[in-house]
């Protein structure tokens, strides 16, 4: 692979999208695949740039970022804008991977991005929301599609978790990695719950055109195999549902990354054959 950039993209309000893109050897425009974290995700986490730095082995411009409700910068281990994280809203997601699809080529991967070959990867929520930016692609950029251990609703929460956090106007997260104490606001629950017909994502299913392939860990602790078979249910062609034997919701991988685990390996394998042969990188 080439090397890596950062960027920092200014967004809505004074919102600034902070990422890399890891560049392939090759010189001049290539199929670019932009990446999309989960809830508590974060750009270099555990699997992101191993994958990151196989796709770009492979021919492609690889574009990873962290959603500004991740409330965390490049290099952070922990979450150092808790107020950002508080307003962590699915459609902030959405609008910020929509600029970033938007700057490709010339504020992201300038003269190295090939915007007539585009390929989504979204892991959990992020696969949720990459679906809902490739079922709005009405004028057919995304050309793939890969999601792994996605949702297949954002309504995640129990009736009665939905009315303390009314009663509170919060709802306490903790951070089951570092510990951290956090908090979203009530705000996330209305955008929600507000925009169930907008964030109906088998609805989306059915309407994105870029073939898709969903990966999901048959042993998901996180989000049960059942969802994954929601949306492949959902799914107009061309679509594909490989179950990863033994997959857990991060396929095995934690964070720090210490190395590929079988599961993980059948995951990255299946998604740089499934770039490669819908968005025809060269080897």
């Amino acid at each position: 692979m080439g090397a890596s950039e950062p960027f920092e993209l200014p967004v809505a309000g004074d919102r600034r999208v902070l990422g890399v893109v890891d560049y392939p050897a090759a010189a001049g425009p290539r199929p670019v695949v932009v990446v999309c974290h989960g809830f508590k995700g974060f750009l270099d986490w555990g699997f992101f740039p191993p994958l990151a730095h196989l796709l770009a082995e492979r021919g492609f411009t690889v574009v990873r970022f962290n959603f500004t409700g991740s409330g965390m910068r490049p290099g952070d281990e922990l979450v150092t804008d808790t107020d950002a994280f508080r307003h962590a809203k699915v459609h902030r997601d959405l609008a910020e991977l929509e600029a970033v699809l938007a700057a490709l080529g010339d504020e992201i991967a300038a003269g190295r991005a090939d915007t007539d070959r585009i390929g989504l990867l979204g892991h959990s929520r992020g696969g949720g929301t990459a679906l809902l930016a490739a079922a709005g692609d009405h004028r057919g950029r995304i050309g793939a599609l890969v999601t792994w251990a996605a949702v297949a609703s954002f309504l995640r929460f129990s009736e009665e978790d939905r009315r303390r956090w009314r009663r509170d106007g919060e709802l306490p997260v903790v951070n089951a990695r570092t510990g951290q104490e956090l908090a979203l606001d009530v705000g996330v629950l209305d955008d929600i719950e507000r925009r169930r017909e907008e964030y109906d994502l088998a609805a989306a299913a059915a309407r994105r055109r870029a073939p898709w392939l969903i990966v999901h860990g048959a042993g998901d602790e996180t989000v049960p195999i059942a969802e994954a078979r929601t949306l492949a249910a959902a799914a107009g062609p061309p679509s594909e549902l490989a179950v990863v034997a033994g997959g857990s919701h991060t396929f095995g991988a934690q964070h720090p990354f210490a190395a590929p685990t079988a599961p993980l390996i059948e995951t990255l394998n299946l998604t740089q054959a499934w770039f490669r042969r819908h968005l025809a990188a060269a080897p």
